[in-house]
């Protein structure tokens, strides 16, 4: 539909804050991020160079330019050694738990999810079921996570209870390890996988189950082969909105978890407070951008696929 004669197109101005918003707040950072992960670090803290941003993106665009040309590069400033220091096995090991790690918290959220969020939509107390789950999101990150360690720790309510009734003689250590991480984790996200779900099944038309039934479907191949596939958006903003979080998580590492249990998010930290290695800290946090990147740019891309294929039947039922 061609634009109106004599009236001005607002939608550039409408959706410029949102573009000012990302510039700012995600375009100009990565920028930064990538800019201090290909220079030195300096000899008490941060890096060698001139911090100025503005000038080390100027360097790095002569410096690309000389390289295309075939020249020298007429800067010394840039390198790739925070990137060479990634290949410690340390870090390598730290890169494949955290991954594990993820996976598995996010597969853990989604099986408890799925059944939650079919149970909100079935039933008529959708309200009062939507209010338990965003409550969570009234206390504060950091003060759930120190209830979790009241209720895991050596003193905690589990050891206490335990003790009570005479199934331990002494105190079981839950806390400080892989398990009592992914325990946290699966709980912090539980209700960003749930909402979504909930959304999506709450759409579904639920006579098509009925009707698989009737035609001789058992309850379980009804669930499998026409809920899931129809529901796929959601399992994707599902998986989204818990791996990404996950993935980069710090504070649940740091506090429920010791040393075996560090994640990339716990190196990053400790390269930026102890060792002061912001290149290095700058790399890593590179690595877990281009990997949850990569990650959105599937799930977008099942999407898609979904959607195309949905618009396929469509057209042939027509």
């Amino acid at each position: 539909m061609s634009a109106v004669p004599g009236k001005r197109n607002y939608g550039p101005l409408y959706t410029s804050p949102m573009a000012v918003w990302f510039t700012l707040f995600f375009l100009i950072p990565i920028l930064i991020i990538i800019l201090y992960s290909l220079l030195r670090k300096g000899m008490y803290a941060g890096v060698a160079a001139n911090g100025n941003p503005l000038i080390l993106l100027k360097h790095l665009v002569e410096d690309i330019g000389s390289v295309i040309q075939g020249r020298e590069a007429p800067n010394r400033d840039f390198t790739l050694e925070a990137y060479g220091a990634l290949s410690n096995p340390n870090f390598a090991l730290i890169t494949i738990r955290t991954l594990f790690t993820s996976v598995v918290a996010t597969v853990i959220t989604i099986l408890i999810a799925l059944p939650c969020g079919y149970y909100m939509a079935r039933s008529k107390y959708q309200t009062a079921l939507l209010l338990l789950i965003i409550i969570p999101f009234w206390t504060n990150f950091l003060i759930r996570v120190f209830a979790w360690m009241n209720i895991l720790g050596n003193n905690g309510f589990i050891n206490e209870f335990l003790l009570r009734i005479k199934l331990i003689d002494e105190y079981i250590e839950f806390l400080y390890n892989q398990g009592a991480v992914g325990l946290v984790l699966v709980y912090m996200y539980l209700p960003y996988a749930i909402l979504p779900l909930f959304s999506t099944i709450d759409k579904f038309d639920f006579s098509l189950l009925e009707a698989a039934r009737d035609l001789g479907a058992t309850k379980a191949q009804s669930m499998f082969k026409i809920l899931l596939p129809n529901i796929r958006s959601g399992l994707y903003t599902a998986v989204l909105f818990t791996f990404i979080p996950i993935f980069g998580a710090y504070a649940v590492p740091a506090l429920i978890g010791g040393m075996e249990s560090y994640m990339l998010g716990n190196v990053i930290a400790d390269q930026l407070t102890r060792a002061r290695n912001w290149p290095v800290a700058s790399a890593i946090s590179m690595v877990l951008t281009v990997i949850t990147t990569l990650g959105v740019i599937l799930m977008m891309n099942l999407q898609r696929r979904d959607a195309s294929r949905v618009l396929e039947v469509k057209g042939i039922g027509a």
